[in-house]
């Protein structure tokens, strides 16, 4: 292995192997990275998929001509992340195919890296928006506020914090 910083990683690729115990070249360490974030793609998605098919169920629901203004302002907004989940999950596969025989792994790896983060915001920001959405017609707007705080909470601990967390040890 040559001693030279990883693309993919942005790291010296031999220090890094030394590190972490493993012995590869900087492609199959791209193969194994690329592997490992469409798995992390293929989890999203289908959550990603529930939550838009049952966005997609509730506006032919008789009940849904009863949400008000911001109900339904709150409902367009996730349908629109819902779109937004979709196509950011998606765009990897479509920059592979792009540049699918072009020796452009380590770039494509960095590039799915952050969407699969920014596909993890917006899809935080659903979950979130889907429940509170459920709650507020079902219960009542000061509980749905309530929900909406103790999920986004759940959600930055488990998916910044807790992470962060376990970094450090």
């Amino acid at each position: 292995m040559k001693d030279s910083p990883d693309v993919s990683t942005g790291t010296n690729a031999k220090a890094d192997a030394k590190r972490d115990g493993r012995d590869e070249t900087r492609d199959e360490r791209a193969d194994r990275n690329w592997d490992e974030l469409m798995q992390e793609l293929r989890v999203m998605q289908t959550g990603t998929q529930v939550l838009s098919g049952f966005l997609l169920a509730v506006a032919f629901q008789p009940r849904f001509t009863e949400l008000d203004d911001l109900q339904r302002t709150v409902y367009i907004v996730l349908v629109g992340l819902a779109a937004l989940a979709t196509v950011l999950a998606l765009a990897p596969v479509g920059m592979h195919r792009s540049l699918f025989g072009q020796h452009r792994k380590p770039e494509l790896v960095r590039f799915t890296s952050r969407m699969v983060q920014a596909d993890l915001v917006v899809i935080g920001l659903l979950s979130v928006g889907v429940t509170t959405l459920i709650v507020d017609f079902v219960v009542d707007r000061t509980t749905a506020i309530v929900v909406l705080i103790v999920a986004a909470v759940i959600v930055l601990g488990l998916w910044v914090l807790m992470p962060r967390l376990i970094g450090r040890r």
